[in-house]
């Protein structure tokens, strides 16, 4: 029926990608030494415990990426059969890998599902189930989850719920013809798709908020305890009893949460309101 395949680059180097928020070398030691600190406790244990395990997890890694972290990438992955360490020679080559990929292996399905996922962020535990339960046999139609939680973790842990119209996690249902998956084009660009449904009944996304990363900072509003969603947001043991510890009372917050909730409405608002105008459209 389909084959489903969630999409990750890692560490590909990329001339227009140099520098961190905060004007830091990317790419380096130190860079992805913090960054698989962040993936190891935080995205994949949230993707290995999927409840639905019908799909495969493409992770595309930089030839340049020093052995013992290769060593260390192999070892972790070595433990999920559907979890694929791919090294490739930079961004240029990552699209067409992608669709190399996908076209040796789905030859047997008419459809494909494409999703993505950064390195450094969480998934409910039925986020796959619930892109699945989406497909219909459909030639091209993206998925926007929009609905989701961000956590901030660096100077302190905050943890809020959050709205956003054409993020990092879309997926992409299509036809598996010549298919151009769901990394065709940016997260952003997918404002000018008609061809898009938005799930909207739960939050199946957990944003992680770092000191490394490239633009986003915390934008999350509304008293959320971790308590009440790490059932289906599964961390490292080590970090789940962090956040428990350190996560900063919602009274504490109370202010900057009804800021970001301004924010959050407004950029959500107008953006939904472009696209219903017309203005966001492919030229």
């Amino acid at each position: 029926m389909f084959a489903h395949y969630l999409i990750t680059r890692f560490n590909l180097r990329n001339s227009e990608w140099n520098l961190t928020k905060n004007n830091e070398t990317l790419l380096n030691d130190e860079w992805m030494e913090d960054r698989m600190y962040l993936f190891e406790n935080f995205c994949l244990p949230s993707v290995a415990a999927q409840t639905n395990k019908n799909f495969t997890w493409l992770l595309y890694f930089d030839t340049t990426t020093p052995e013992k972290f290769k060593k260390r990438i192999e070892f972790i992955l070595s433990k999920y059969a559907n979890f694929k360490a791919l090294f490739i020679d930079g961004m240029p080559e990552f699209y067409p890998k992608i669709q190399e990929f996908i076209a040796n292996s789905s030859v047997n399905f008419p459809h494909i599902i494409t999703s993505r996922i950064d390195n450094d962020d969480c998934l409910h535990k039925n986020f796959i189930n619930e892109i699945q339960n989406q497909f219909s046999s459909q030639n091209f139609q993206a998925i926007d989850v929009i609905k989701g939680y961000t956590l901030q973790i660096a100077p302190n842990y905050i943890l809020g719920k959050k709205e956003h119209l054409f993020n990092p996690f879309i997926s992409l249902i299509e036809l598996n013809k010549n298919p151009k998956t769901v990394w065709f084009s940016n997260h952003a660009q997918w404002k000018k798709e008609n061809r898009i449904t938005q799930i909207t009944h739960e939050r199946l996304w957990l944003s992680i908020i770092h000191a490394k990363n490239k633009v986003n900072q915390f934008d999350g509003y509304g008293d959320v305890k971790w308590e009440d969603i790490k059932i289906n947001f599964v961390v490292s043991e080590n970090l789940d009893t962090l956040i428990s510890k350190e996560q900063i009372p919602y009274s504490q917050w109370k202010f900057l949460s009804f800021l970001n909730k301004i924010k959050v409405d407004f950029n959500f608002l107008s953006k939904k309101f472009k696209k219903n105008i017309g203005i966001y459209k492919y030229k």
